[in-house]
């Protein structure tokens, strides 16, 4: 192939873009280069301008088809200096002529702004107590009887007091370092002081706006849970208002009766409190003076918003991490007064670290940063454009249904950016739905931004199958599809296989390069406040950065089930900024489908489209995920896009395809839905019907009186010998060598405990 290489480097990265160039390419001018390459030399040249990119690195290499006829194949570092077709501008101004990316939908990012700030601010003033002071220090090893950011808490309810949010927020708006003796009167002392059931129950005492920041505070590190009091029973008002429930315990488990006077080193001050300080004071004052201009406009609840509220989470555990692990030397690290002479953390060899001001007011700063980042950041990740293989059509024959899915995705693109997606492929097996899913995501995605996806299963095996699907046919290289099996990269399993291709000659795919010619969108993700701290993190940026992920489901239901912080940033990005298909939904056990369906729920809610592929998938699983979707993206609704009458239910977009049609639709009510589900099912029922049968069930009674597990695995396993018994009996062949009589088959379980049991 024939190729172009343009340069729009400058200073040391033009240095650096010439001396790799020129080892793979003649000059045509001082910034322009062309070559005749094969497919693996251009890769190579990729990755290495990839790794040696500078901030000021941009080049853009253009495949020539013809005599007159180019196409763009991908650029490297500033994407900003060339055009979407690879064009560099003649005339260039620092104005902001267009100022497109002035405005957004995010009507609630201010909201997520200041509540991050002002939580980065109070965060940790836990950790100006004795115990923790020791405890750096290494003078002190039992367990935690008080965590700090309950302590947290406490100092920040001292200081609001009885009054309002106006109150306070007026009071931290003029403070003085006089002050600070609000932030302990009246502190309420868990396992010294007595107090009343609602004195022991903080987020239930404190005015709107302080409890969400107060929810920030306690759950930066791990969320509360219920005491496991077996004694006790469950109560249904955990379920109605937990956040009002929460005391001492859900964040440590520990009576007041174990704690005693053994709690006095976890309340007593070593030191002035940072809130003296007058950085800090200034910071707080700031975010204050928005604060209660903010609150005039809201008239609603922060807690009951689960979008803000979760996105703050999220900014304020990311830049608590990323900070902590700042280095002494690095430019991040901000300057506090000094004076408090108290510590946050330690490094690797317990030397301490960050001044706890110090601290305080660079998560505060990067928290900030990053909430400020949040709508743009998706646009900085890498993105998959102008694919042949996903933009070929079928033709005629067994697989031309994908055209008239992939043609009925496209009609939708334009409302389904406005009001999501969901999306149900009930192909039969065999008739290349995994492909189809892919087509149909890139169809709903912008054009010129291209398709970023994950695609989740629930089996290993599936899963390697489905990467392996997808790089084969689309020709997608590992920076453009990323497989994580089980909680690492399949990449061992993947370098065997292509091992046995090469050995066997059929690696070789050049008579199809132009088929999988494609763009990988790349933004400049050193520069952006939130991927430059995200992606310090590998594990982060293995679930990522890649436009087409194919997981196993583990690696994303963190989102909702994490307890302690930091698993749950990287899936809930990648939901985020991407779309999910959710594959074989109908092979998982009864006791998965709460975490799936949470799943499903914050997909909507983070505004994700979604896609449930499997031949074979229950109306009432079907129906219950639709109920979920729908109702995350009523959240989604009251954040970002159009802000309809919140009493009006949304109209989501709804598509049904298999081999045989497909039916689109717009549902406001679950009834809607399942009213449409029915029609559609019913179609294909009846083609199947008609059709030549491939397999054929057999429906088994079973008659489980065991109520012990073993017991009941003992009495499934008797009619299942039988059972295989019969058809071998039925379908057995005589081995002409031997003489015996063979058959093959499977019985498939769920979990392992299952089959060992049943063994």
């Amino acid at each position: 192939m024939n190729v172009l290489i343009i340069s729009q480097c400058d200073k040391r990265a033009l240095t650096e873009t010439r001396r790799i160039l020129d080892q793979f390419a003649e000059r045509r001018g001082d910034r322009t280069w062309q070559t005749a390459i094969t497919q693996d030399g251009l890769d190579t040249l990729r990755r290495l301008l990839r790794k040696t990119a500078r901030k000021n690195t941009a080049v853009a290499c253009h495949w020539i088809r013809g005599l007159d006829h180019s196409e763009l194949l991908w650029r490297v570092g500033d994407r900003s200096r060339f055009s979407d077709q690879g064009a560099v501008p003649t005339h260039t101004t620092a104005r902001n002529v267009l100022r497109g990316a002035d405005e957004n939908d995010w009507y609630t990012g201010e909201d997520i702004r200041l509540l991050a700030q002002l939580a980065g601010l109070l965060h940790d003033l836990g950790k100006a107590t004795v115990a923790f002071q020791e405890r750096l220090r290494g003078q002190r090893h039992e367990r935690n009887l008080i965590r700090h950011e309950w302590a947290s808490l406490r100092f920040f309810q001292a200081f609001v007091g009885p009054g309002d949010d106006v109150d306070w927020l007026t009071r931290l708006a003029d403070a003085t370092e006089a002050d600070e003796s609000r932030w302990q009167s009246g502190l309420c002392r868990d396992g010294l002081d007595t107090l009343s059931i609602e004195d022991q129950r903080p987020l239930s005492r404190l005015p709107p706006l302080a409890a969400a920041v107060g929810w920030l505070v306690v759950s930066h590190h791990r969320l509360p849970t219920p005491p496991r009091d077996k004694s006790a029973p469950f109560s249904p008002v955990w379920l109605e208002k937990p956040l009002e429930q929460v005391d001492h315990r859900w964040n440590e488990a520990r009576s007041a009766a174990e704690c005693a006077d053994d709690c006095r080193p976890y309340w007593t001050v070593q030191g002035p409190l940072p809130v003296a300080e007058a950085s800090w004071r200034k910071e707080a004052a700031r975010v204050a003076r928005k604060l209660l201009v903010l609150r005039e406009r809201r008239a609603e609840g922060w807690l009951d918003n689960p979008y803000v509220m979760h996105l703050a989470r999220l900014s304020l555990m990311l830049v608590d991490h990323h900070y902590s692990g700042l280095a002494a030397d690095s430019p991040w690290r901000v300057a506090g007064d000094g004076r408090t002479r108290l510590y946050a953390n330690t490094d690797a060899q317990g030397v301490l670290k960050q001044a706890l001001d110090e601290h305080l007011l660079g998560v505060a700063q990067g928290a900030s940063r990053i909430a400020h980042a949040l709508p743009s950041f998706a646009s900085e990740l890498p993105a998959l454009a102008q694919h042949r293989g996903l933009r070929q059509r079928s033709g005629p024959g067994r697989f031309a249904w994908q055209d008239k899915a992939t043609d009925a995705a496209v009609s939708m693109r334009a409302v389904a950016r406005q009001h999501g997606a969901f999306i149900i492929n009930m192909a039969s097996t065999g008739c290349g739905k995994t492909l189809a899913n892919a087509r149909m995501l890139y169809a709903l995605a912008d054009p010129q931004r291209g398709l970023r996806a994950a695609y989740a299963l629930g089996l290993r095996t599936l899963t390697v199958q489905t990467g392996r699907s997808y790089r084969n046919d689309l020709h997608l290289g590992d920076e453009d599809l990323a497989i994580l099996v089980g909680g690492s990269a399949s990449r061992t399993l993947f370098e065997y296989y292509e091992a046995q291709s090469e050995a066997t000659g059929s690696a070789s795919s050049q008579e199809l390069i132009e088929e999988d010619s494609h763009i990988v969108f790349e933004g400049d993700v050193r520069r952006h406040p939130l991927l430059s701290r995200a992606l310090a993190d590998t594990d982060i940026q293995r679930l990522l950065l890649a436009p087409l992920l194919v997981c196993t489901v583990d690696h994303l239901v963190p989102a909702t089930e994490s307890l302690r912080a930091g698993r749950q940033i990287a899936p809930m990005l990648r939901l985020l900024s991407g779309d999910l298909v959710l594959d074989e939904l109908d092979d998982y056990d009864l006791a998965d489908l709460p975490a799936l369906t949470r799943l499903v729920h914050w997909a909507g809610l983070l505004g994700t489209r979604i896609i449930l592929s499997s031949a074979t998938l229950p109306p009432a699983l079907v129906e219950g995920m639709f109920a979920a979707y729908r109702a995350g993206r009523s959240q989604y609704r009251r954040n970002r896009g159009a802000q309809a009458d919140a009493s009006t239910a949304p109209e989501l977009p709804c598509l049904w395809v298999d081999e045989f049609g497909l039916l689109r639709a717009d549902c406001a009510h679950a009834v809607d839905f399942a009213g449409q589900h029915a029609q559609f099912m019913a179609q294909r029922a009846a083609k199947l019907t008609q059709a030549p049968p491939l397999r054929r069930a057999e429906l088994l009674p079973l008659q489980i009186s065991a109520r012990d597990t073993r017991d009941i695995a003992r009495e499934f396993a008797q009619p299942l010998r039988e059972a295989c018994l019969r058809l071998h009996a039925s379908h057995a062949e005589v081995d002409p060598v031997s003489g015996k009589r063979v058959s093959w088959g499977l019985v498939r379980m769920a979990h392992v405990d299952d089959i060992f049991n049943s063994a």
